[in-house]
This record gives structure tokens, sequence and C-alpha cells, in this order.
């Protein structure tokens, strides 16, 4: 495998906060890479979602990986909002008024295969309560 074709590896994502419906600004995320299945995790790069809830800054994938994992730290986003949003998110919801938490899953790790040449773009719903996960595109 080329070089060239292993640049253009690449991983994206962004969240969508549902119990708003707005983006989820400033959530720590890591991407952690691996070259087959019995292979150790390597630590690959690390970002914060931007004002839209992107991350469009995370590097491109090294030659040979096979699998690719997204952690996300939830619990502190969801920890930082003000009582106002947190307010406005119960009343769309029904849901408990109290949380233990900032989030019933305090992170969220989505791993994924890959294939050389590829661009995967994987973007994560999220609530307190729970997530959702797909390729996009």
């Amino acid at each position: 495998m080329s070089s060239e074709t292993a640049a253009s590896t690449s991983v994206s994502t962004h969240i969508l906060d549902t119990s708003v419906g707005r983006p989820a600004e400033g959530v720590a995320l890591t991407l952690s890479v691996r070259s087959g299945s019995d292979a150790d995790w390597t630590a690959h790069g690390a970002s914060k979602t931007d004002a839209d809830g992107r991350c469009k800054d995370l590097p491109a994938l090294p030659e040979g990986t096979t699998h690719v994992r997204l952690d996300f730290e939830v619990e502190a986003y969801f920890c930082s909002k003000e009582p106002s949003t947190n307010k406005q998110a119960e009343e769309q919801q029904d849901a408990p008024r109290v949380r233990d938490s900032g989030a019933f899953f305090p992170e969220v790790a989505i791993t994924f295969a890959v294939k050389p040449g590829e661009h995967y773009h994987v973007p994560l719903l999220l609530n307190p309560f729970g997530y959702s996960v797909y390729r996009g595109s």
C-alpha cells in the first residue's frame, strides 16, 4: 500500500444533542487505531467538537489500520450545561427530572472497521439517556 493511499483514509465526526436539537460543542474525543483484531490500540489523535458539533481536524489514518475507535467524553459536556438548558431538555422528553450524574452514559466508545483509501464520517446522536451512531457521508 502506498503512503498516498494511506493518507486518503480518514475519519470525521459530529455530534447532535438530540435533547435540545442542537450541535454538541466542546465534547472531547480521542481517536485510536489498530492493525488487526488482536492488535493493541494506539492513540492517534485527539480533538474537541466545534460550535457546529463537528470535529474536522482528526489526522489521516496510518498505513495498515484496520480498526478505529472514537472515544467521546460526554459526561463533562452534560455536566457543563446550564440549568436552564437542562430544564428545557427535560421538558422536551419523558425523562427523570433528577440524574445521578451529568449523563447516564459518561463515555461513548465507537469501534468500526476501515478499508484503505476511504473516508469515514461517523455522526453521534446524543442525549443524556442514550445515543445512536451510523456511518454518514
